[in-house]
């Protein structure tokens, strides 16, 4: 009897041992007679091979008999079929691999392919046939392993969790070499995608009992292969560091350490070939083609050299420019004149692909949804021109099957659905459907870029549109705390949900409280009321802010107002671009200034405080009521590129109350997308306001300091906050190291309030610049911006003092005090609002106690400021020790002021960033500018 055994071994070997086993079996079965009687029949893989018995003349020779007719071969059947050495896998399935059956004859050949079919199932590790002699057939297996557990070592740059997805190989599956090496094939090329293509994988294999084994994969990482050149053969036209530029791979240098497109990548390398080619054509380059790209490893296997032979050719025109149409409602010629592509222009493929678009958009607005727009290239290669035969196609009116709408989880249907222009059974229409991708982008409810699909429907002439959503985070979250020595402790904190349960209702809470500023504000916004088309929202606040400015590094305040209110808002669509709102707020401010700093017995201080100020101190109710006309054709609210929005808006105080006026303002935005991701926008805004109160008497405004418009830090990058405009600034005298009095020039020392205007204007201009597909991974998105703008129209306040300055013979700097030119002193007089001087005025009470009071008389008192005299005792006129200062009004001026600068918006870890570097070309005296400013919050 013989046993053919076949271990898993490679290809060649098994063969190779198949052949071996059957010829040995051969030369058995004619030396069984003189075999000896206990002789083993069984040969196996792992006995030693026969040794071969050398051919004797009688035995090589051929006999004529043997010449003429083969020997006959008995056929043999099998007589019994069975199974050895299975433990987890059943008899029944490793026969059901063979085509071995009892009662069927067999051979050799029929053998090893039993063994070969049971060993391709890698179910088995061994196999071997006995008794081929008897036909009592026995298959002996020895089963593979089971995976015990799975193990890497040396990886580092690659977690485990990266890998093992990737591999076919887990605990509790059978182990295979076949397994194996794919799953080393797979780990390398891992490390491949990641640019280290030095590393290095070693399997290898832990025996356990039960038939067990732990697999082990020993990784060497090796170091990232960079990209050290990128060479360009052949170009002439343009320089390789220009081509360089268009291609996705850069070469490693030590600036783009944060870069990951240094590395080699296979796929990369066949996208820039895609990109030189979209360049050149875009060029006008139409023969233009990559003839090779190499790209070669160096021997230590750190770096790859790439190499290009590109061939430019010739650069074309564009030709006559033809549109045929199988469409009998266009007009071929018309169309021609409206694509971008135009004869006699340089070459470029780009504008022939806007032009199919727009033929592609056209068709789509008289409901053609499924219209073939064809370019046919006809090129001239003597005259050098290109000429383009767009053909559109025979295609039937297009109407929407339906509108299916998924990814939503938190977002109600109908929350999308009040956003959609089009509705099922409409006429298909392009212009609809992309407005309506604009609307739902611009809810900010879902993913960037989100886009309508069109797939087909169930008859050539149906469509479904696919509304695809993938939901963002809606809920923002402003958390900041701090100590300052000028504020104290600071905590500002916001919350607002945009979405609010999912309904499209915007809620939020906000709270500020720091030494100078305080304030809690509520506001609830319903887009939709009962499902109609109307929005209707509320707010409540209360604001306690404290003006200030600062003296040295000690910032003071100068006047709280106090603001308790609320307001009522609704919006109502009047078309689909224009929308009218109104409101009505209440509010009751009260202005004060705090009387132990600003106050003289009783009496708000001019000296002190400015008369300006005093003027504002008072409480009044403010009942307004307003309205808003609003042109929006954006397509984003939150990110737009195109589009514009125009907001122009009145508002009138007045019914009821006590402030009266007319306010107007405006404000106007525009995009344009211009291309490779840039993104320009040109804004304006403004505003005029008007009292209609008497006047309140001369050197007063009749607008209120609190009703004014202010300008600065953030809508005007570049000036501090209400850095912009009218202020009164109070400029100290000291005396210099040889007593003489001199004015103050440090700016830090220069008392500096700001006043608000009646009008003001702000313009920008600016552009969003493209980055890197790792810069707009990190959310990075920096532009460029001019701005210009001016605050101003209020009249010019009276001064706290009429200093006039003089020098006397030597030069020293006088002042005109009671009349005569008189070197200051620290002491200065103390005049009423009025400006009548004030006297100390000592008496004695009935009780009998020595009282002061002061009085506007000379010589005796008088019972109110400016009253009748009575008594003949002289007064000592009252003085006040306020260091001396100088008041000058500035920046009332409609001159333009002129930033420039450079800002960036980051999505970062802790919450949306906003930086800013802006420089004031143009500026007015007074004016505060700031170069750095940057905001920061968080979403959830």
């Amino acid at each position: 009897m013989t046993a053919i055994n076949i271990s898993r071994l490679g290809g060649g070997a098994a063969t190779l041992l198949l052949a071996t086993t059957m010829l040995s079996g051969l030369a058995h079965a004619q030396t069984s007679e003189t075999a000896p009687a206990n002789a083993d029949p069984a040969v196996t893989s792992d006995a030693p091979p026969a040794t071969p018995v050398a051919a004797t003349p009688a035995t090589s020779a051929a006999s004529p008999a043997s010449q003429e007719a083969a020997p006959v071969v008995p056929q043999r059947t099998i007589r019994s079929l069975r199974v050895e050495g299975s433990q987890r896998i059943e008899p029944e399935t490793v026969l059901s691999y063979t085509k071995l059956r009892v009662g069927q004859p067999y051979s050799n050949e029929t053998l090893d392919q039993a063994l070969k079919d049971v060993l391709a199932s890698d179910l088995l590790a061994t196999a071997e046939i006995a008794g081929v002699e008897t036909g009592d057939i026995i298959i002996r297996i020895q089963e593979n392993p089971i995976i015990n557990r799975v193990i890497l070592e040396g990886n580092k740059r690659l977690k485990n969790d990266k890998i093992l997805p990737e591999i076919k190989l887990a605990p509790r599956q059978i182990f295979t070499r076949t397994a194996v090496r794919a799953d080393v094939a797979r780990i390398v090329e891992l490390y491949r995608r990641q640019g280290r293509f030095a590393a290095v994988v070693e399997p290898k294999q832990v025996a356990l009992d039960q038939n067990r084994v732990d697999v082990v994969f020993e990784i060497t990482e090796g170091p990232k292969s960079k990209v050290r050149q990128i060479n360009i053969i052949g170009n002439e036209l343009f320089s390789d560091d220009d081509l360089r530029e268009q291609m996705a791979t850069k070469q490693a240098r030590w600036f783009r350490f944060f870069s990951s497109n240094t590395s080699y990548d296979q796929d990369r390398l066949a996208y820039d070939q895609q990109k030189l080619r979209q360049f050149y054509l875009t060029e006008g380059y139409a023969d233009f083609r990559v003839i090779s790209a190499v790209a070669e490893l160096t021997p230590d296997k750190e770096d790859f050299i790439i190499t290009y032979v590109v061939e430019e050719g010739p650069r074309y025109k564009f030709g006559e420019v033809t549109v045929e149409s199988a469409i009998r409602d266009f007009n071929g010629e018309a169309l021609a004149k409206a694509v971008p592509v135009k004869e006699g222009e340089w070459f470029n493929a780009q504008l022939v692909e806007d032009s199919v678009d727009q033929l592609s958009e056209t068709a789509g607005l008289f409901g053609y949804a499924a219209a073939d727009i064809t370019p046919d290239y006809i090129p001239d290669r003597e005259a050098l021109t290109m000429g383009i035969a767009f053909s559109i196609g025979e295609a039937n009116r297009t109407y929407v099957e339906r509108i299916d709408i998924t990814g939503n989880t938190q977002t109600q249907d109908k929350v999308i659905r009040r956003e959609l222009r089009i509705a099922e059974g409409d006429a298909f229409n392009s212009f609809l459907v992309r407005r309506s991708q604009d609307r739902i982008n611009s809810l900010g409810y879902f993913q960037d870029k989100f886009e309508i699909e069109q797939q087909e429907g169930s008859s050539p002439d149906r469509v479904v549109l696919l509304a695809n959503v993938e939901e963002r985070s809606t809920g923002e979250l402003s958390l900041s705390a701090g100590f300052s020595s000028l504020e104290r402790f600071i905590i500002q904190a916001s919350i607002r949900q945009r979405n609010f349960r999912g309904k499209g209702q915007d809620a939020q809470v906000s709270v500020n409280y720091s030494t100078y500023s305080k304030s809690i504000e509520a506001s609830f916004t319903e887009p939709y009321l009962f499902d109609k088309n109307i929005a209707l929202g509320g707010t409540l606040f209360r604001r306690d802010y404290n003006s200030f400015n600062f003296i040295g590094q000690d910032r003071n305040t100068t006047y709280q107002q106090v603001s308790t209110g609320g307001q009522l808002s609704t919006g109502i669509p009047l078309t689909e671009y224009w929308t009218v709102s109104g409101r009505y707020r209440l509010s009751q401010d009260n202005v004060s200034l705090d009387e132990a700093t600003f106050f003289t017995n009783g009496v708000c201080d001019p000296l002190k405080a400015g008369r300006y100020l005093c003027e504002a101190i008072g409480d009044r109710l403010t009942s307004l009521v307003g309205t808003s006309l609003i042109y929006d054709s954006l397509n984003s609210r939150l990110r737009p590129s195109a589009g514009q929005r125009v907001v122009v808006g009145t508002d009138f105080a007045g019914l009821g109350g006590d402030v009266r006026y007319v306010r107007a303002t405006f404000d106007a935005d525009k995009y344009w997308n211009v291309g490779s991701g840039f993104i320009f926008s040109l804004g304006a805004e403004g505003g005029y306001i008007h009292s209609l109160e008497e006047s309140r008497g001369p050197g007063i405004d009749k607008v209120r300091i609190v009703d004014r418009f202010y300008l600065g830090e953030p809508q005007f990058r570049g000036f501090d906050i209400r850095g912009v405009g009218p202020r009164v600034q109070r400029i100290p005298f000291t005396q210099d190291a040889d007593g003489n009095t001199i004015l103050v020039t440090d700016r830090d020392q220069i008392i500096d309030d700001a006043l608000g205007g009646r009008a003001y204007y702000l313009a920008k201009a600016e552009l969003e610049i493209p980055l890197g597909a790792g810069a707009q991974e990190l959310g990075l998105r920096p532009s460029v911006f001019v701005q210009a703008g001016a605050l101003f129209g209020i009249t010019e306040p009276r001064r706290t003092v009429d200093f006039e300055q003089a020098t006397d013979a030597t030069g020293n700097l006088l002042f005109n005090v009671d009349g005569s030119p008189t070197l200051l002193a620290l002491s200065t007089p103390v005049n009423t609002t009025d400006g009548l001087p004030l006297y100390v005025n000592e008496y004695t009470s009935d009780a009998g106690a020595e009282l002061t009071r002061l009085t506007t008389c000379a010589s005796g008192y008088a019972d109110t400021y400016g009253g009748t005299c009575s008594g003949t005792a002289d007064n000592d006129r009252a003085v006040n020790t306020t260091q001396p200062f100088f008041e000058r009004f500035v920046g009332n001026s409609a001159k333009p002021r002129i930033t420039v600068g450079i800002g960036v918006n980051w999505n970062s870890p802790f919450g949306p960033l906003r930086i800013d570097l802006a420089k004031d070309i143009i500026s007015v005296e007074g004016d505060d500018p700031k170069l750095f400013t940057f905001n920061v919050g968080t979403a959830f």
